[in-house]
C-alpha cells in the first residue's frame, strides 16, 4: 500500500468524468467565485473533463483525483499512476475493486445523498400522479379527447389523506419520502435494518422481517433501499401477493429490488393496482419489453435522481472531502475506502 502524501492544491489536477453532467463547468465556477471571496485552497486546482470511457483511458494517467461513476473500469488503474481519490458521481459503488483500490492506497468516497431531495420528490410525483390520474390525463391529451366525469368510485381520482404508505428502506431518501407523505396527512409505515434510527419519520418503523405483516396494510409501497443481498428481489411473487388489489408499487430504488417477471405477472392479472418503474433489471428497457404496454405502469428513465442541482450538491461532496485529504484526516464524507 502506497504512503505517498496526498497532493496540495498547487500539484492536484482533477479529472471529471461523465457522458452528460457538467461537472468542470461547474467546478471552474465555483473556484472562481472562491478567488472573489478570498484566499482558499481549491482555487489554483488544474482540472479536466472526460465525456467518454475513451477520453477517460486516454488522460487519466495526469489525474490525482477522479469524479467517476459509469464510465470506470478496474484495467484504469494500470494507467493512473498519480491517482489518489476517487469520489463517486453515484451512490453506488460495485463497479470498483476495493481490494485493489486498498492496495494501491487510493481512497474511494460515494455520493449518497447527493439527490435525495430529487428521488424522494420522483417517488412523491409517482404516487401523486396514480392518485390523480396524471398519466392517463396526458394520454388522453396525446388523442384530444375530453373524459367525462365518473360514477364509478372505484375508478375515480383520489385523495392521499389517510392512505397508508410503506416505504422499504429509511435512510435519506426514504426519510425525506416519509415527511413529504406525512404533510399529505398519509400514514407512514417503514421498514429498517436498525428501526430506532431515523424513527421520528415516519409513524412507525420496524425490522426487515416484519414486512409480510405490514405489506396487507399499504396502499403505496415504496422502494427507498440500496441494493444489497439482503434487499435483492425483496418484493417478490409472496409479496405481491400479500399486497392490496388496489395498492400501488413505487421503485425509485435498483431495478433487482424487486422480482421483475413477479411484478409483470402482477400487473398483468391486476393482482396490484398499478406500479411506477424508474429501474429496470435491463437498461435502457429493451423496446419489446411487455411493461411499455401496460396502462397501469408508469416508466421514467432512470431519472429519478436527476436535477439542475446535481452538479453543485456533487461539488459540495467533493470539496468537503479534498478538504479533509488536506488536513490528514483519516475519515472521509461518505468513506467507501
Amino acid at each position: 500500500m502506497t504512503t505517498q502524501p496526498f497532493p496540495p492544491p498547487a500539484e492536484l489536477t482533477i479529472c471529471f468524468a461523465h457522458v452528460a453532467y457538467q461537472l468542470e463547468t461547474i467546478f471552474s465556477r465555483r473556484q472562481a467565485a472562491l478567488r472573489v471571496s478570498g484566499p482558499a485552497a481549491e482555487a489554483d486546482i488544474q482540472s479536466f473533463q472526460a465525456w467518454t470511457p475513451e477520453d477517460l483511458s486516454a488522460r487519466l494517467h495526469e489525474a490525482d483525483v477522479l469524479l467517476v461513476s459509469g464510465f470506470w473500469q478496474n484495467e484504469f488503474l494500470q494507467v493512473a499512476p498519480r491517482l489518489r481519490f476517487i469520489q463517486s458521481i453515484g451512490a453506488g459503488v460495485d463497479q470498483f475493486d476495493l481490494d485493489a483500490l486498498r492496495r494501491r492506497g487510493i481512497r474511494l468516497a460515494n455520493a449518497s445523498g447527493v439527490n435525495s431531495n430529487a428521488v424522494s420528490e420522483h417517488a412523491m410525483a409517482l404516487i401523486l400522479a396514480f392518485t390523480r390520474h396524471i398519466h392517463t390525463g396526458r394520454d388522453r391529451q396525446q388523442s384530444r379527447a375530453w373524459r367525462g366525469m365518473i360514477g364509478d368510485l372505484a375508478l375515480r381520482e383520489d385523495e392521499l389523506g389517510g392512505k397508508t404508505l410503506l416505504i422499504i428502506g429509511l435512510g435519506q431518501i426514504g426519510s425525506r419520502l416519509a415527511k413529504l407523505a406525512r404533510a399529505f396527512d398519509m400514514h407512514v409505515l417503514a421498514t429498517k435494518r436498525n428501526p430506532t434510527a431515523a424513527a421520528a419519520a415516519a409513524d412507525s418503523v420496524h425490522p426487515p422481517d416484519q414486512l409480510p405483516a405490514l405489506l396487507p396494510q399499504a396502499d403505496f409501497v415504496a422502494l427507498t433501499c440500496p441494493l444489497t443481498p439482503a434487499t435483492e428481489k425483496v418484493i417478490d411473487a409472496g409479496a405481491f401477493a400479500l399486497m392490496k388489489e388496489s395498492a400501488y408499487l413505487i421503485n425509485v430504488a435498483r431495478g433487482r429490488c424487486v422480482d421483475e417477471p413477479a411484478m409483470l405477472a402482477a400487473l398483468q392479472s391486476g393482482a396490484i393496482a398499478g406500479a411506477g418503474i424508474d429501474h429496470f433489471w435491463d437498461e435502457p428497457l429493451p423496446q419489446n419489453s411487455p411493461f411499455w404496454d401496460l396502462e397501469n405502469v408508469l416508466i421514467t428513465p432512470h431519472t429519478g435522481g436527476e436535477t439542475c442541482m446535481y452538479e453543485e450538491n456533487l461539488i459540495d461532496i467533493l470539496l468537503e472531502n479534498l478538504g479533509r485529504l488536506w488536513r490528514g484526516e483519516s475519515q472521509l464524507f461518505n468513506q467507501v475506502v
